[in-house]
Order: C-alpha cells, then structure tokens, then sequence
C-alpha cells in the first residue's frame, strides 16, 4: 500500500529528491524485489527474533547521502513463534531510543505486517515495515540523518514488492477484509473501515 500523506504528515517535511540512480534489484531466493540507490551489499548475520533467541539471517544494505537503506530477511522455519509475537518484538527492538510517530497494519498485495514511522533521538527520520511471511521476517528500514533526502525514505520503503501468490492470510481471512473495506468507514459492519491501511490497493 501507499502511504506518502501519512508518512509525510508524520514528519512535516518536503524537499526534492537527490539525484540518484535508483535501480531495481530481484532476490527470487527470498521472493522479493526492490530499489536501492546503488548495488548493496549482501551479509550473513543473525537476528534476534525474541529476547532470549537469535535466528540465521541475511541484511541486504547500502550507506549513501546521510541515509541507510537496509531489509533483513530472518529464517523462521522451525522456530514455532506466533506472527503477532515476532512482529511485537521487532517493533519493539526498532523502537528503542526513538519516538514513533506512526504505527499501523501495512499490506503489499497479501502479505499482512505492520509499518512504522520514527524520530530518533538525533533527529534521523525512519520509515520501517515488518512482515511475516514464507518463514521468514521480513524487515525493511530506510533512516536518513538530520539534514538527509527525506524522498528516499518512501521511494525505498514503497519499491518493496513480494512475488505474486506469496501470502500470509488465508483466503477466508482475505475475503473477510475486503467485504469489510466495502462497506463504510467507521460502522459495526466494517471493522477494518476504508480508511484502515489493509483496504488501500497495492
């Protein structure tokens, strides 16, 4: 979904993109694409998925023009955690030593997460999405420093995109939002309301 009012909204900024060459990169082994402002660099790692437990990982990052443009993308197979339980954390872990400005359900096609907009205590802005999904957390972070291109902050989040058939709700699920976004905003009968994230066509 789009979020350019939101996000802006959030941090009451404007300014001109830079003049970057932003190119689109394709990961088929993790089921994802998106754009970068240049070639990134490609680390094995761990994640700490829960306070007492760390999963393999791999951070696909690049450092350019005051800002940092960075997904994760952590194995959770075999680990038993709840979606709820492992994005709780994550937004807890990404929250830390920053005020949030925003924080609501966020959807790309069929994958269900949540999105975050924070301030840091250094003035740095950020923009964060969180998925569960495929058996893996997906984790996708642009941060630019005071004085940094807030405009990348969502070119890079919105360029994220998950291959088609990927999905982390049932069909059932599904259909039950979408009759829910076509009633109206705010009625008993429509709990996730037409202005709830989860209705905006991605």
């Amino acid at each position: 979904m789009r979020l350019i009012a939101f996000v802006l909204a959030a941090f009451v900024v404007s300014g001109p993109a830079a003049a970057q060459t932003w190119q689109e990169y394709s990961y088929p082994e993790n089921s994802f694409s998106l754009m970068f402002p240049a070639a990134p660099q490609i680390e094995t790692t761990t994640y700490q998925v829960t306070d007492a437990r760390s999963v393999p990982a791999r951070v696909y990052s690049v450092r350019q023009n005051n800002g940092v443009f960075k997904v994760t993308v952590a194995d959770l197979a075999n680990t038993g955690l709840q979606e709820s339980a492992v994005i709780d954390h994550a937004v807890k872990m990404l929250s830390q030593g920053g005020e949030v400005k925003v924080d609501f359900p966020h959807r790309i096609y069929q994958v269900y997460g949540r999105q975050l907009s924070i301030v840091g205590a250094d003035g740095s802005r950020s923009t964060v999405a969180v998925f569960d999904t495929n058996g893996r957390l997906y984790q996708i972070e642009a941060k630019v420093l005071a004085g940094g291109n807030d405009f990348d902050l969502i070119r890079f989040q919105q360029s994220l995109v998950f291959e088609r058939g990927v999905s982390n709700r049932s069909p059932e699920t599904i259909r039950a939002i979408r009759e829910a976004c076509a009633g109206k905003p705010n009625q008993p009968n429509n709990p996730a309301g037409l202005d709830d994230p989860r209705c905006t066509a991605q």
